[in-house]
């Protein structure tokens, strides 16, 4: 483990392995370098690339410096990739994937950007958060009400089921995530107003950097309709679905996919 210091002083625990070209990995919801799908994708892409996974603030390793602010997430994204030799790929999952296109939306040195299913709303296939949301997670976080706060992001935000949420409390992982729960509010900033019910803005984002959005064909039609939008919102982006997957997507059907991708990056550069 080594640690970049992030321009409000936080230091942001990351971890490299591999060589070749750098990529840095953003988790979503609850994941750091040794929890959530990140870690299955490491030793795969590894061979191709040096990758860095880092720990998210407020998670694992790294620090909490207050007051949180999405923008500073986005100098612990720069400080990683200045870590990294000054300019990476840059891949993100879920609510990560949202942070990662802000951060390339933010001028951060993102050669290219790959994505899997940010998970905003845009239509009326599933419920929209309600508009107090934001209300009850600050409520929630400033009781420490940690398990409510669980279940709250499980079913609104991310739209579990009751009874899977009712499963998760029975199985060894609610602690983990109940370890967790003040990054809720970390991903209520992050998400912003995307989970409104409203179509994604044309001209959202501005990311120049050629970008893969990718979701799964299991998926539930809100999450499809999510990634197509992005898909077409960004500019300079294509769309690949993959069969057989859902949110919860196995790495070794999506590595292959995200290394073909960096691996064209050599283009880029003839075209330059």
């Amino acid at each position: 483990m080594e640690k970049a210091i992030s321009a409000d002083g936080t230091p942001i625990a990351y971890s490299r392995t591999g060589s070749g070209p750098a990529i840095v990995l953003v988790d979503g919801a609850f994941g750091h370098r040794s929890f959530g799908p990140n870690e299955s994708l490491v030793p795969l892409l590894a061979p191709h690339f040096t990758v860095y996974t880092y720990d998210r603030r407020g998670r694992g390793d790294s620090g909490d410096t207050q007051p949180y602010a999405v923008q500073r997430e986005i100098e612990d994204v720069r400080a990683v990739i200045e870590a990294a030799g000054g300019s990476a790929f840059l891949y993100g999952i879920s609510s990560g994937a949202v942070l990662a296109i802000e951060a390339a939306a933010a001028g951060l040195p993102v050669t290219r950007l790959a994505v899997f299913e940010p998970p905003f709303v845009v239509d009326d296939n599933r419920a929209p958060l309600s508009a107090d949301y934001a209300e009850q997670v600050a409520a929630l976080t400033a009781a420490d009400d940690r398990g409510a706060l669980v279940k709250l992001f499980m079913t609104k935000a991310a739209g579990v089921p009751a009874f899977g949420v009712f499963m998760m409390r029975l199985m060894p992982v609610w602690k983990a995530l109940k370890g967790l729960a003040h990054t809720v509010q970390y991903e209520t900033a992050v998400l912003g107003d995307g989970q409104s019910g409203r179509p994604l803005a044309p001209g959202r984002w501005d990311v120049a950097a050629p970008t893969l959005v990718v979701g799964g064909t299991k998926s539930p039609l809100w999450m499809k309709n999510s990634v197509e939008s992005v898909a077409t919102v960004l500019p300079n982006a294509r769309l690949h679905m993959l069969p057989g997957q859902n949110h919860i997507v196995k790495a070794a059907a999506l590595a292959p996919v995200l290394i073909d991708f960096f691996a064209d990056a050599k283009v880029d550069k003839k075209a330059a």
